[in-house]
């Protein structure tokens, strides 16, 4: 890995910074740095997980998908955040339940999975992975709160004021983020 794109990873992601000697040289020899363009689908349902993604520019969109095409977003993944779908097939060597597509340009250090492994005996990095599981399952259980108590026009009205004064998004857009359907989104606006 060249230096820019270690101090850039050093700099979102702390921890590997605290990695004992030996692991910072494994992490610099093994890790790879890639670039990917936007609308990539970087995992999909069912798929194994060949890898640990560090994002350090971009943003990923996680969702999970119906049988009919429609999809619910679970989170958006930007730098500096640890993916916890990954994280889980990682950890549980299984195969990923949701999808990832990359929403603009992305570069991403990729840690193989004997990397990753070698990391998680760092305390630091571990207490990081298992501190990104249990927000992401918060937020999870939110999400899950919402879409079972809170009726569509509650949600669609929370949505948009996180949205700002002006708001560039179409009701499809919208539709997806909700896990409901364009018809629906379309009357309540």
């Amino acid at each position: 890995m060249d230096k820019i794109t270690l101090q850039k990873l050093f700099s979102l992601f702390p921890v590997l910074q605290s990695l004992p000697s030996p692991l910072q040289l494994q992490l610099d020899l093994q890790a790879e740095y890639l670039t990917f363009p936007q609308g990539k689908t970087l995992f999909d349902s069912g798929t194994l997980c060949k890898a640990f993604p560090l994002l350090l520019s971009g943003s990923i969109r996680v969702a999970s998908m119906s049988g009919q095409g429609r999809e619910l977003l679970l989170y958006r993944l930007q730098p500096g955040e640890l993916c916890i779908m990954s994280s889980s097939c990682m950890l549980g060597r299984s195969s990923y339940p949701a999808t990832g597509m990359s929403e603009s340009e992305l570069g991403i250090v990729m840690l193989s999975t004997d990397l990753f492994n070698s990391l998680l005996v760092h305390e630091p990095f571990r207490v990081l992975v298992f501190s990104i599981f249990g927000e992401r399952i918060r937020s999870l259980m939110q999400l899950v709160e919402e879409v079972a108590f809170l009726r569509l026009d509650q949600r669609l009205a929370a949505l948009l004021l996180t949205k700002g004064r002006e708001i560039r998004t179409t009701h499809q857009q919208l539709a997806d983020e909700l896990g409901s359907i364009r018809e629906l989104v379309s009357r309540l606006l």
